[in-house]
């Protein structure tokens, strides 16, 4: 099922969490602690850039919907950004994932979380399991198609 971005509600949220640029895992661990019934969802956006770039992010999927709380520091207008789930949470899994990766690796950022091992790896970089790998193919893919529509229209 293709979810659509809920510009305002993404605001609202970014807003309300006091969003920071180039922390989308951090933003929407908060987003996603004060939004009930939420999932918090990893994976990658993608939007026409050239040459093109996947995006490793994080987001709030609640009621068919997609809520960003990132979305302001991307710049891009909503129909823009193409969004690929690799791994959904609640937010009990989540706080427990924070947990235990908080007393396992106390040194280390907490997020994102990859799941559990064997993890797949894409060139030279490991990535989560094979539903990362999944998502990576995908908007890998809406990225040739995206860049293939810059350059037609240049």
């Amino acid at each position: 099922m293709d979810q659509l971005l809920d510009e305002l509600r993404s605001r609202q949220l970014a807003e309300q969490v006091k969003s920071k640029a180039r922390k989308p895992f951090d933003n929407a661990y908060r987003a996603a602690l004060v939004t009930e019934g939420a999932a918090y969802v990893q994976g990658f956006v993608v939007y026409a850039s050239k040459p093109y770039r996947l995006i490793e992010h994080a987001w709030l999927e609640l009621e068919g919907a997609i809520l960003d709380p990132n979305f302001p520091h991307l710049k891009k207008q909503a129909a823009e950004l193409n969004y690929f789930a690799a791994q959904r949470l609640s937010v009990k899994q989540l706080k427990a994932a924070v947990e235990e990766a908080k007393e396992d690796y106390p040194d280390d950022d907490p997020l994102p979380i990859y799941g559990a091992m064997p993890y797949e790896y894409y060139g030279d970089v490991m990535l989560g399991g094979s539903d990362y790998m999944q998502a990576h193919h995908a908007a890998e893919a809406k990225c040739r198609e995206l860049t293939r529509g810059i350059g037609e229209r240049n």
